[in-house]
């Protein structure tokens, strides 16, 4: 069973509102959220605004993850912060404008973030599961274990700098 999912951003004064929702729903199709833009035009007198609402599914994310071969990535970002049942990550609006996935660990980039909250019964294993793909038969992989990339995105080295495996190297 999918767990809650929460996408929230901040709209700064100089961002075009619309151009951030499209950039959201680009990633969160079905991503339910009231949204006031009336008045866009120069010059702008809102104040920077929160944005939340609810999706589905991470179906966006996890396919994208899947076609471009980052799932084991796409798993320690959504489990990095992972407390008991929920957990939350980061995701590019820019890169997501052009519908490409971007976790954001570190520095907020430019073009903003958009936080993406999840909470659920056995979060963890779900997580896992979603992200499961075939080399984990060769290299299985579980929450919190040494494969895991640092806090700060460092990837942990598979391959030494002559190309040779570092991992599970009795295998062969």
């Amino acid at each position: 069973m999918e767990p809650e999912i929460t996408v929230s951003t901040i709209v700064k004064t100089h961002e075009n509102i619309t151009l951030v929702e499209k950039a959201i729903k680009s990633l969160f199709h079905d991503w339910d959220c009231e949204i006031n833009a009336n008045d866009e035009s120069f010059p702008v007198t809102r104040d920077d605004s929160k944005l939340s609402g609810k999706s589905q599914s991470l179906s966006g994310i996890i396919e994208y993850c899947s076609t471009n071969r980052i799932l084991d990535t796409a798993f320690d970002a959504m489990t990095m912060n992972l407390q008991r049942d929920s957990t939350h990550f980061q995701l590019s609006r820019q890169a997501a404008f052009v519908g490409k996935v971007a976790f954001v660990v570190d520095e907020v980039p430019l073009g903003g973030v958009m936080e993406v909250s999840l909470q659920g019964k056995d979060l963890g294993l779900w997580i896992e599961q979603i992200t499961w793909h075939e080399g984990r038969n060769s290299i299985p992989r579980h929450l919190g274990d040494e494969l895991s990339m640092d806090d700060d995105g460092t990837p942990v080295e598979w391959f030494d700098n002559k190309g040779n495996r570092t991992m599970n190297s009795n295998q062969e």
